[in-house]
Order: structure tokens, then sequence, then C-alpha cells
């Protein structure tokens, strides 16, 4: 029996998102221990899931590895479309799965445009190979434009800045029981849109925080300074996308953000790529106290949802026997 284990991920967002700038994308963001996606697999003749997702992914990664089949179990799952990476992380969990099962090697980065991801960022990929804090390269603007390419016909961004977390960091998750962000051709036609209109002044201000702050940051463990600047990138990059979800952050986001802002336990707060999901930076000394705010946050926005405090990953997936 194989086991896999793929934490979430935070997207603090995008480096630029103009046709007027070299490099197009550019995806900023850090790898979880929680919540995460637990696969069990064992060799098979044939696919053999009752997830219909996990067994399209299982059916396409036997034909790449060239193996008989695979039997799978989905122990745990990620919120879908709440801003969390689940399908990458899904995707990419099924593909290690499956090669665990027969002693292959993944390959995750090569194989994860067969499996439709890597496309616009590089995190998901980047984080199940190895955790961390994550900066990707984007893609030459000429290959992609506002138009995603065909399924399949990209390499997933080459990592250009990675750094472990402290240990004691720990991320507060707030997802509040909210329409589930944009995916799929929805996500493709509100991209399209943003990228068409983007102001390129907003990635030339995203560069310098990234370079001159958040880089740093993560560099020194600096978590004062690193939750500020990841505050301020997605700021910026809410700006980009203020007319397709209704505000700097979508509803009911941007009230959570706010309230949760104001404590003092909190370093810096935002929400994770279209959401509804918001995050918050803050340490383990003051858990108690930081998930506290967190439910307070979600009552003063007149929501329900769940909260999960957790530390950043700063290892892959995880695949046990």
């Amino acid at each position: 029996m194989i086991r896999v284990a793929a934490g979430a991920r935070l997207h603090f967002g995008f480096q630029n998102l103009s046709l007027a700038r070299e490099r197009l994308y550019g995806g900023i963001g850090v790898a979880l221990d929680e919540p995460r996606v637990v696969l069990e697999a064992e060799s098979a003749e044939g696919v053999h899931c009752d997830d219909d997702t996990v067994a399209d992914h299982a059916g396409t990664a036997v034909d790449l590895l060239g193996v008989s089949g695979v039997e799978l179990t989905v122990a745990e799952r990620l919120p879908r479309h709440v801003g969390l990476g689940s399908g990458t992380q899904l995707a990419m969990a099924t593909l290690a799965a499956v090669a665990a099962a027969h002693d292959r090697e993944p390959e995750l980065r090569g194989r994860a445009p067969t499996l439709g991801r890597g496309g616009r960022s590089g995190v998901g990929v980047a984080v199940a190979e190895a955790g961390g804090f994550v900066v990707d390269g984007g893609h030459p603007t000429e290959l992609f434009t506002a138009a995603p390419p065909a399924d399949g016909a990209w390499t997933v961004p080459p990592v250009t800045a990675r750094h472990e977390l402290p240990t004691d960091w720990r991320f507060v998750v707030l997802v509040p029981d909210a329409e589930p962000g944009r995916s799929g051709d929805a996500e493709d036609e509100s991209m399209r849109t943003v990228v068409e209109r983007a102001d390129p002044g907003i990635a030339d201000e995203i560069g310098g925080v990234l370079l001159r702050q958040v880089l740093p940051a993560a560099a020194e463990g600096d978590r004062t300074t690193f939750g500020d600047g990841v505050s301020k990138l997605g700021r910026l990059n809410g700006a980009w996308y203020a007319d397709e979800q209704g505000g700097v952050y979508r509803p009911p986001a941007g009230r959570i953000v706010d309230e949760l802002s104001n404590d003092s336990t909190v370093a810096g707060t935002g929400q994770s790529s279209w959401g509804p999901a918001v995050y918050g930076l803050t340490d383990a000394e003051v858990v108690g106290d930081a998930r506290a705010a967190a439910r307070a946050a979600l009552d003063a926005a007149g929501v329900d949802g769940r909260v999960v405090v957790t530390a950043p990953a700063n290892r892959g997936l995880r695949i046990d026997r």
C-alpha cells in the first residue's frame, strides 16, 4: 500500500499580468502542511477509483508511465475551488501515487502539462516537488498572450527563487462559507479580460516589493516584514482583478481581511488566488489568539466557515509505504 499526502498552497498573486512586459504571470506562493489531500494506492489491472476526477488523472498517469493500472482511495480531500490549489495538488498526488505503486519516478514537473497543470502559475507544481516559499519565472509573453495555449502545449515555469520558512511560523487559513472561486472556463475568461486590461505599472510596483522586501524577509526569517510584503502583493494583484471579482478582494474576503489585519497577533493578511480563502501570518506562540481573531473576523463578516492553523511545509508531497 502506498500513501501520498500533498498539502494545500497559498497563492499570493502574480508578478505581471500586462502584455506590455516580457514575462507573463510569474506566480508567488507557499506550501502548507494542512489542509491536505491523501491518497492510498495499490498496483492493479486497470484504473479503479470512486472519485471521477482522480480516476481521470490516474488514467492519464497510467498511460504516461506505461503501467498496468492502479486502485486508488481518497482518504482526505482538499476543499475545491476555494483558493488552496486543490486541482494541482490532487493531480500531482495522483501521479505520484500511480508512480510509487509501480516503483517509478513521477517526474512531476515534466508530466504536469499533460495533466493540465502548470499552465499559468508554476507554484502548485513547485510546492508539490519541494515545498517552501516559491517564486516562478512565468512564461514568455509572446507564447501566451491574452489566451492560454492549447492544453499541454507549455512547460511548467521555472522556479527562480525558493526559501524554506521558519518552522515556528504559522498561517491561519479561513475558508468562509461562500461561493467557490473561479475555475475552468470561467477562470480562463476572467484571466483573459484581466490580461487585456492590465496596467503594466502595477507589475513594476510588485517587482519592487518582491525584490526589496519579500525575498529578503524570507531569506532572513523576518515574519513581520514578510507578512507586510505579501499583503502588499495581494492588494496590488487585487487592483488588476477588481472589475472581475467585485473589488480588490472578492466578497466576503475583503471584510474578513480588514478585520483580521487589525489584530496584533497577525503580521500579514490577504486572499489566496480567487478566494474565498483568506490567510493571516502569525507565530506558534500566539496560535490561540490568532485562531480567535480569525473566528471574530468571520463573525464580523456575517459568515460561518472553517479555520485551520498550519505550519509552512518545507518539503514536497510525502510518499509513504
